[in-house]
Protein backbone atom coordinates (compact mmCIF):
# COMPACT_ATOMS: atom_id res chain seq x y z
CA UNK A 1 0.00 0.00 0.00
CA UNK A 2 1.26 3.46 -1.08
CA UNK A 3 1.21 6.89 0.65
CA UNK A 4 0.08 4.99 4.00
CA UNK A 5 0.06 8.15 7.04
CA UNK A 6 0.59 8.14 10.20
CA UNK A 7 -3.47 8.90 10.67
CA UNK A 8 -4.00 5.46 8.25
CA UNK A 9 -2.30 3.28 11.03
CA UNK A 10 -4.15 5.29 14.19
CA UNK A 11 -7.34 4.18 12.52
CA UNK A 12 -6.44 0.55 12.05
CA UNK A 13 -4.84 -0.27 15.84
CA UNK A 14 -7.44 2.20 17.26
CA UNK A 15 -4.49 4.74 18.97
CA UNK A 16 -4.10 8.38 18.64
CA UNK A 17 -1.74 9.81 15.75
CA UNK A 18 0.54 10.85 18.03
CA UNK A 19 1.14 7.67 20.09
CA UNK A 20 1.43 6.42 16.60
CA UNK A 21 4.24 8.91 16.22
CA UNK A 22 6.50 8.19 19.78
CA UNK A 23 5.99 4.92 19.16
CA UNK A 24 7.56 4.69 15.24
CA UNK A 25 10.53 6.89 17.30
CA UNK A 26 11.08 4.25 19.65
CA UNK A 27 9.68 6.60 22.39
CA UNK A 28 10.23 4.56 25.88
CA UNK A 29 6.79 6.33 27.13
CA UNK A 30 5.21 4.05 24.78
CA UNK A 31 5.37 0.47 26.41
CA UNK A 32 7.59 -2.01 24.23
CA UNK A 33 4.65 -4.24 23.04
CA UNK A 34 2.87 -1.34 21.87
CA UNK A 35 5.93 -0.25 19.98
CA UNK A 36 5.96 -3.58 18.49
CA UNK A 37 2.73 -3.88 17.56
CA UNK A 38 2.86 -0.24 16.05
CA UNK A 39 5.43 -1.08 13.70
CA UNK A 40 4.32 -4.31 12.64
CA UNK A 41 1.35 -2.05 11.47
CA UNK A 42 3.30 0.15 9.98
CA UNK A 43 5.45 -2.44 7.80
CA UNK A 44 2.24 -4.44 6.59
CA UNK A 45 0.53 -1.42 5.71
CA UNK A 46 3.22 -0.18 3.68
CA UNK A 47 4.02 2.84 5.90
CA UNK A 48 7.39 4.65 5.19
CA UNK A 49 8.48 8.54 6.38
CA UNK A 50 9.40 11.57 4.57
CA UNK A 51 13.05 11.80 5.47
CA UNK A 52 12.72 15.57 5.27
CA UNK A 53 9.77 15.76 7.20
CA UNK A 54 11.41 13.52 9.42
CA UNK A 55 14.65 16.02 9.79
CA UNK A 56 12.35 19.19 10.29
CA UNK A 57 10.35 17.21 13.06
CA UNK A 58 13.54 16.51 15.13
CA UNK A 59 15.63 19.99 14.51
CA UNK A 60 12.33 21.45 15.56
CA UNK A 61 12.14 19.21 19.11
CA UNK A 62 16.30 19.46 19.43
CA UNK A 63 15.15 23.48 19.15
CA UNK A 64 12.24 23.37 21.76
CA UNK A 65 14.29 21.34 24.68
CA UNK A 66 17.95 23.21 24.05
CA UNK A 67 16.69 26.96 23.40
CA UNK A 68 14.79 28.79 26.23
CA UNK A 69 11.70 30.54 24.76
CA UNK A 70 10.74 33.15 27.00
CA UNK A 71 11.22 34.34 30.83
CA UNK A 72 8.70 33.65 33.44
CA UNK A 73 8.72 34.98 36.76
CA UNK A 74 8.69 32.43 40.20
CA UNK A 75 6.94 34.80 43.10
CA UNK A 76 8.00 33.90 46.43
CA UNK A 77 4.51 34.89 48.11
CA UNK A 78 5.55 33.66 51.40
CA UNK A 79 6.59 35.91 54.47
CA UNK A 80 9.81 34.51 54.44
CA UNK A 81 12.21 35.77 51.72
CA UNK A 82 13.88 32.29 51.84
CA UNK A 83 11.11 30.11 51.98
CA UNK A 84 11.64 28.61 48.76
CA UNK A 85 14.88 26.90 50.47
CA UNK A 86 13.66 26.41 53.83
CA UNK A 87 10.02 26.22 53.78
CA UNK A 88 9.09 21.69 54.98
CA UNK A 89 7.04 22.19 51.47
CA UNK A 90 7.00 24.95 49.26
CA UNK A 91 10.67 23.76 47.78
CA UNK A 92 8.70 20.90 46.34
CA UNK A 93 6.30 23.33 44.86
CA UNK A 94 9.15 25.13 43.16
CA UNK A 95 11.07 22.20 41.88
CA UNK A 96 7.79 20.88 40.05
CA UNK A 97 7.27 24.58 38.32
CA UNK A 98 11.45 24.78 37.46
CA UNK A 99 11.14 21.00 36.11
CA UNK A 100 8.23 21.61 33.98
CA UNK A 101 9.05 25.13 32.65
CA UNK A 102 12.58 23.78 31.85
CA UNK A 103 10.95 21.01 30.04
CA UNK A 104 8.90 23.60 27.79
CA UNK A 105 11.87 25.81 27.31
CA UNK A 106 11.49 28.58 29.85
CA UNK A 107 13.56 29.63 32.71
CA UNK A 108 12.61 31.75 35.78
CA UNK A 109 13.77 34.73 37.62
CA UNK A 110 13.00 34.67 41.25
CA UNK A 111 11.37 37.52 43.22
CA UNK A 112 10.19 37.98 46.69
CA UNK A 113 6.63 39.61 46.53
CA UNK A 114 7.02 41.26 49.92
CA UNK A 115 10.51 43.01 49.35
CA UNK A 116 9.88 46.44 50.39
CA UNK A 117 11.76 48.00 47.43
CA UNK A 118 9.48 46.35 44.81
CA UNK A 119 6.59 48.55 43.83
CA UNK A 120 4.11 48.21 41.47
CA UNK A 121 6.10 49.96 38.53
CA UNK A 122 9.67 48.89 39.34
CA UNK A 123 8.31 45.67 39.16
CA UNK A 124 6.52 46.28 35.64
CA UNK A 125 9.60 47.56 34.73
CA UNK A 126 11.60 44.76 35.32
CA UNK A 127 9.62 42.69 33.96
CA UNK A 128 9.32 44.46 30.69
CA UNK A 129 12.86 44.40 30.62
CA UNK A 130 13.74 41.56 31.35
CA UNK A 131 11.30 40.10 28.67
CA UNK A 132 9.46 37.99 31.22
CA UNK A 133 5.64 37.08 29.87
CA UNK A 134 4.02 35.29 32.69
CA UNK A 135 4.37 34.51 37.15
CA UNK A 136 3.37 31.97 38.86
CA UNK A 137 2.99 32.68 42.82
CA UNK A 138 3.96 30.05 45.00
CA UNK A 139 3.90 30.02 49.32
CA UNK A 140 0.54 32.00 50.29
CA UNK A 141 0.10 30.59 53.41
CA UNK A 142 -1.19 33.12 55.53
CA UNK A 143 -3.93 34.91 53.63
CA UNK A 144 -5.68 34.61 50.25
CA UNK A 145 -5.71 38.14 49.42
CA UNK A 146 -2.76 39.98 46.99
CA UNK A 147 -1.83 43.44 48.39
CA UNK A 148 -3.89 46.05 46.51
CA UNK A 149 -0.70 47.63 44.94
CA UNK A 150 0.14 45.11 43.09
CA UNK A 151 -3.22 45.12 41.33
CA UNK A 152 -1.41 46.85 38.05
CA UNK A 153 0.95 43.52 37.74
CA UNK A 154 -1.86 40.77 37.94
CA UNK A 155 -3.49 42.69 35.35
CA UNK A 156 -1.08 43.19 32.68
CA UNK A 157 0.45 39.89 32.67
CA UNK A 158 -1.09 35.97 32.76
CA UNK A 159 -0.68 34.66 36.72
CA UNK A 160 -1.33 31.55 37.97
CA UNK A 161 -1.19 30.94 41.90
CA UNK A 162 -0.04 27.70 43.79
CA UNK A 163 -1.80 26.18 46.89
CA UNK A 164 -4.90 28.60 47.62
CA UNK A 165 -7.31 30.38 45.31
CA UNK A 166 -6.73 34.40 45.94
CA UNK A 167 -10.01 36.75 46.18
CA UNK A 168 -9.72 40.30 45.14
CA UNK A 169 -8.01 39.53 42.66
CA UNK A 170 -9.47 36.10 41.79
CA UNK A 171 -6.34 34.35 39.88
CA UNK A 172 -6.54 31.44 38.16
CA UNK A 173 -5.28 28.59 40.41
CA UNK A 174 -3.82 25.06 40.98
CA UNK A 175 -3.59 22.71 43.93
CA UNK A 176 -4.32 20.06 45.88
CA UNK A 177 -8.31 18.52 45.79
CA UNK A 178 -8.16 19.22 50.25
CA UNK A 179 -12.05 17.85 50.26
CA UNK A 180 -11.62 14.79 48.50
CA UNK A 181 -8.03 14.52 50.86
CA UNK A 182 -9.67 14.64 53.78
CA UNK A 183 -12.65 12.39 52.26
CA UNK A 184 -10.28 9.14 51.44
CA UNK A 185 -7.83 9.86 54.67
CA UNK A 186 -11.34 9.37 56.55
CA UNK A 187 -12.73 6.91 54.36
CA UNK A 188 -8.83 4.69 55.12
CA UNK A 189 -9.31 5.25 58.59
CA UNK A 190 -12.84 3.75 58.46
CA UNK A 191 -11.32 0.66 56.18
CA UNK A 192 -8.94 -0.22 58.89
CA UNK A 193 -11.26 -0.14 61.56
CA UNK A 194 -10.94 3.46 63.61
CA UNK A 195 -14.43 4.52 64.86
CA UNK A 196 -13.71 7.75 66.15
CA UNK A 197 -11.59 9.96 63.92
CA UNK A 198 -10.87 13.28 64.86
CA UNK A 199 -9.64 16.62 63.07
CA UNK A 200 -6.98 18.54 64.54
CA UNK A 201 -5.86 21.54 62.43
CA UNK A 202 -5.10 25.43 62.64
CA UNK A 203 -8.81 27.01 61.88
CA UNK A 204 -6.19 29.85 60.08
CA UNK A 205 -5.17 27.24 57.48
CA UNK A 206 -8.78 25.79 57.09
CA UNK A 207 -9.72 29.51 56.21
CA UNK A 208 -7.13 29.53 54.16
CA UNK A 209 -8.38 26.85 51.74
CA UNK A 210 -12.03 28.22 52.05
CA UNK A 211 -12.59 24.83 54.77
CA UNK A 212 -12.27 21.90 52.22
CA UNK A 213 -10.25 20.19 54.79
CA UNK A 214 -13.37 20.79 57.74
CA UNK A 215 -15.78 20.43 54.58
CA UNK A 216 -14.53 16.81 53.69
CA UNK A 217 -13.88 15.59 57.06
CA UNK A 218 -17.41 16.86 58.24
CA UNK A 219 -19.13 15.23 55.19
CA UNK A 220 -17.34 12.00 55.56
CA UNK A 221 -18.71 11.75 58.84
CA UNK A 222 -22.27 11.04 58.06
CA UNK A 223 -21.00 7.63 57.66
CA UNK A 224 -20.83 7.02 61.42
CA UNK A 225 -23.18 7.22 64.18
CA UNK A 226 -23.73 10.58 65.62
CA UNK A 227 -22.17 9.06 69.08
CA UNK A 228 -18.90 8.48 66.61
CA UNK A 229 -18.92 12.27 65.07
CA UNK A 230 -16.37 14.28 67.04
CA UNK A 231 -15.91 18.00 67.13
CA UNK A 232 -12.77 19.88 64.99
CA UNK A 233 -9.59 20.84 66.90
CA UNK A 234 -9.42 24.16 65.49
CA UNK A 235 -7.14 25.85 68.51
CA UNK A 236 -3.69 25.78 67.53
CA UNK A 237 -3.24 29.54 67.75
CA UNK A 238 -2.51 30.88 71.10
CA UNK A 239 -1.19 30.38 74.43
CA UNK A 240 -1.67 26.92 75.49
CA UNK A 241 -2.27 24.78 72.84
CA UNK A 242 -1.14 21.34 74.31
CA UNK A 243 -2.96 21.94 77.32
CA UNK A 244 -5.79 22.37 75.16
CA UNK A 245 -5.51 19.69 73.12
CA UNK A 246 -5.04 17.60 76.05
CA UNK A 247 -8.50 18.63 77.53
CA UNK A 248 -10.48 17.98 73.95
CA UNK A 249 -8.44 14.64 73.72
CA UNK A 250 -9.87 13.51 77.38
CA UNK A 251 -13.26 14.53 76.52
CA UNK A 252 -13.98 12.94 72.86
CA UNK A 253 -11.01 10.26 73.10
CA UNK A 254 -10.47 9.76 69.25
CA UNK A 255 -8.74 6.53 67.82
CA UNK A 256 -7.39 8.42 65.30
CA UNK A 257 -6.16 11.58 64.60
CA UNK A 258 -5.76 13.35 60.99
CA UNK A 259 -3.79 16.55 61.20
CA UNK A 260 -0.88 18.71 59.53
CA UNK A 261 1.57 19.13 62.41
CA UNK A 262 4.47 16.67 63.79
CA UNK A 263 3.99 18.82 67.09
CA UNK A 264 0.48 16.78 67.69
CA UNK A 265 3.03 13.60 67.91
CA UNK A 266 4.75 15.30 70.43
CA UNK A 267 1.39 16.30 72.50
CA UNK A 268 0.21 12.73 72.20
CA UNK A 269 3.35 10.87 73.61
CA UNK A 270 2.86 13.75 76.41
CA UNK A 271 -0.68 12.84 77.29
CA UNK A 272 0.38 8.68 77.49
CA UNK A 273 -1.12 7.88 74.08
CA UNK A 274 1.10 5.23 72.19
CA UNK A 275 1.04 5.52 68.50
CA UNK A 276 0.04 3.28 66.82
CA UNK A 277 -1.24 0.81 70.06
CA UNK A 278 -3.56 3.39 71.59
CA UNK A 279 -4.48 5.78 68.85
CA UNK A 280 -3.41 6.33 65.14
CA UNK A 281 -2.20 8.90 63.36
CA UNK A 282 -2.66 10.22 59.85
CA UNK A 283 -1.09 13.49 58.22
CA UNK A 284 -3.18 15.23 55.70
CA UNK A 285 0.42 16.52 54.17
CA UNK A 286 2.61 12.81 53.88
CA UNK A 287 6.37 13.99 54.18
CA UNK A 288 9.53 12.08 52.94
CA UNK A 289 11.23 13.29 55.74
CA UNK A 290 8.68 11.20 58.24
CA UNK A 291 7.95 8.14 56.21
CA UNK A 292 6.93 6.16 59.18
CA UNK A 293 3.92 8.56 59.24
CA UNK A 294 0.83 7.19 57.06
CA UNK A 295 -0.88 10.32 55.37
CA UNK A 296 -1.64 11.65 51.91
CA UNK A 297 0.38 12.71 49.14
CA UNK A 298 -0.26 15.81 48.16
CA UNK A 299 2.00 15.98 45.51
CA UNK A 300 3.17 19.55 45.45
CA UNK A 301 5.90 18.46 42.34
CA UNK A 302 2.69 17.83 40.27
CA UNK A 303 1.14 21.03 41.53
CA UNK A 304 4.15 23.09 40.89
CA UNK A 305 4.33 20.91 37.02
CA UNK A 306 0.46 22.01 36.77
CA UNK A 307 1.07 25.62 37.49
CA UNK A 308 3.51 26.57 34.92
CA UNK A 309 1.01 24.51 32.22
CA UNK A 310 -1.52 26.67 33.08
CA UNK A 311 0.55 30.21 32.82
CA UNK A 312 2.04 29.46 29.18
CA UNK A 313 -1.45 28.30 27.82
CA UNK A 314 -2.44 31.67 28.69
CA UNK A 315 0.48 33.07 27.41
CA UNK A 316 0.16 31.04 24.20
CA UNK A 317 -3.38 31.91 24.40
CA UNK A 318 -2.44 35.73 24.61
CA UNK A 319 -4.49 35.87 27.79
CA UNK A 320 -3.74 39.01 29.88
CA UNK A 321 -4.77 40.37 33.39
CA UNK A 322 -7.20 39.38 35.64
CA UNK A 323 -9.22 36.62 34.04
CA UNK A 324 -12.97 36.78 33.94
CA UNK A 325 -13.95 33.35 34.22
CA UNK A 326 -10.74 31.98 36.40
CA UNK A 327 -9.35 28.48 35.59
CA UNK A 328 -9.04 25.84 38.60
CA UNK A 329 -6.64 22.79 38.24
CA UNK A 330 -7.18 20.16 41.45
CA UNK A 331 -4.15 17.39 41.60
CA UNK A 332 -5.43 14.31 43.24
CA UNK A 333 -4.28 13.33 46.90
CA UNK A 334 -2.55 9.30 47.02
CA UNK A 335 -2.54 7.29 50.37
CA UNK A 336 0.55 6.49 51.87
CA UNK A 337 1.01 3.66 54.36
CA UNK A 338 3.03 4.05 57.44
CA UNK A 339 4.05 2.90 61.42
CA UNK A 340 1.30 5.47 62.71
CA UNK A 341 -1.25 3.48 62.04
CA UNK A 342 -2.79 -0.30 62.42
CA UNK A 343 -5.52 -2.47 60.97
CA UNK A 344 -8.28 -2.55 64.20
CA UNK A 345 -10.11 -4.86 62.84
CA UNK A 346 -14.08 -4.91 63.87
CA UNK A 347 -17.05 -4.47 61.74
CA UNK A 348 -16.83 -1.23 59.53
CA UNK A 349 -19.51 2.06 60.31
CA UNK A 350 -22.28 2.23 63.29
CA UNK A 351 -20.75 -0.34 65.40
CA UNK A 352 -19.76 1.13 68.31
CA UNK A 353 -21.24 3.73 70.38
CA UNK A 354 -19.92 6.95 72.85
CA UNK A 355 -16.49 7.79 74.40
CA UNK A 356 -14.34 4.77 75.12
CA UNK A 357 -13.30 5.04 79.46
CA UNK A 358 -9.68 5.07 79.51
CA UNK A 359 -7.90 3.92 83.05
CA UNK A 360 -5.75 7.47 83.93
Amino acid sequence: MSGTTLNDIARELGYSKNTISLALRGNSQIPARTREKVRAAADRLGYRPNAVVSQLMAQLRSARTSRLQAKLALVNANLDPDAFQNHPTIPIYVEGCEKRAAGLGYDFDHFWLHNPELTADRWLRILTARGIKGLVLVGLMDTNHLAAEFEPVWRKLPCVVTGVRTRDPALSFCCVDHYNLALIAFERAVAMGYRRPGLVLDDVIDALVERRFSAGYLSAQRMMARAQRLPVFGGLSGPRRAERFRAWLDQHEPDVIFTLYNSVLGWLKAAGRRIPEDIGVIQLEWRASRPEVAGMNQHNLVTGEAAVDMVVSQIHNNEQGVQEFPRATMIGATWVDGASVRHMGGAPGRSRGGPRSRAR
